[in-house]
């Protein structure tokens, strides 16, 4: 992973391999793609996740259908985020991980999400979280920015990878949650649980090949449980669910 180009779509493959190899981070993964599921709700099976990248959601989701912003064998659709090519109320839940914070323009990915989904269809996404701890943990640990100051809900993207902001999420539903709500009143904030404050730091994600063996997990997840009550001070991560009103 070091020294390539983050927008190279051949990286796709490597964070794939990554992935197998890696037990700690990609039972990470699992209990995502876990808290996707539970959260789908009752309206459906037609899914669809965004950025599905080098994932394996569909070991949970055997309906879910992949897409990507780059061709690969595993990808059902090549699309953008922001050009969402089903019909209107189509759709019963759209997923995503890690992939909000870097959509450079999320009004038209809640025009589209809102035209797309039935009543009663959520969006469920796992994405960076701002709190205490995690601006020190971005600032020491990550590449991507973490910019809680961005003044709107857009920036200029340098690439689908390289281009995001991690604090996007806080921004849009928490600092400026009133304006949310405001602008879009048919998606309801279901939920908002920050969490995982020490687990992906552990796994040394996927830019480097330090991390705890997989038969630690257990004893890891079991400590951070320890700040159940603290997580708005110290989660990394929050899953965040939104559901479309009628």
């Amino acid at each position: 992973m070091r020294g390539r180009d983050i927008d190279d779509p051949r990286l796709i493959a490597i964070r794939r391999e990554v992935l197998r190899k890696k037990k700690f981070l990609k039972k990470i993964y699992e209990d995502w793609y876990t808290l996707i599921k539970q959260n789908l709700g009752n309206t459906g099976s037609r899914v669809i996740e965004l950025g599905s990248g080098a994932g394996f959601l569909e070991r949970k989701i055997p309906r879910v259908i992949k897409t990507d912003v780059f061709h690969q064998a595993f990808i059902h659709l090549v699309m953008d985020g922001l050009i969402i090519p089903f019909p209107s109320v189509s759709l019963d839940s759209i997923v995503m991980l890690d992939v909000f914070h870097h959509l450079p323009d999320v009004e038209k990915f809640f025009e589209e999400a809102l035209r797309t989904l039935v009543a009663g269809g959520r969006i469920i996404m796992i994405e960076p979280w701002v709190t205490d701890w995690s601006r020190k943990a971005y600032s020491w640990l990550h590449y991507e920015p973490v910019v809680p100051e961005m003044r709107n809900w857009q920036f200029d993207s340098s690439g689908p990878l390289s281009g995001s902001n991690q604090a996007l999420p806080w921004i849009v539903f928490e600092r400026d949650k009133e304006s949310f709500q405001s602008c879009y009143p048919q998606l309801h904030i279901f939920k908002i649980q920050p969490m995982m404050p020490f687990r992906y730091i552990l796994s040394g994600g996927f830019s480097s090949w330090m991390s705890l063996p997989g038969f630690c997990y257990s004893t890891v997840k079991w400590f951070e449980t320890l700040f159940n009550k603290k997580m708005d001070k110290w989660g990394m991560f929050a899953l965040i669910v939104l559901e479309k009103v009628k």
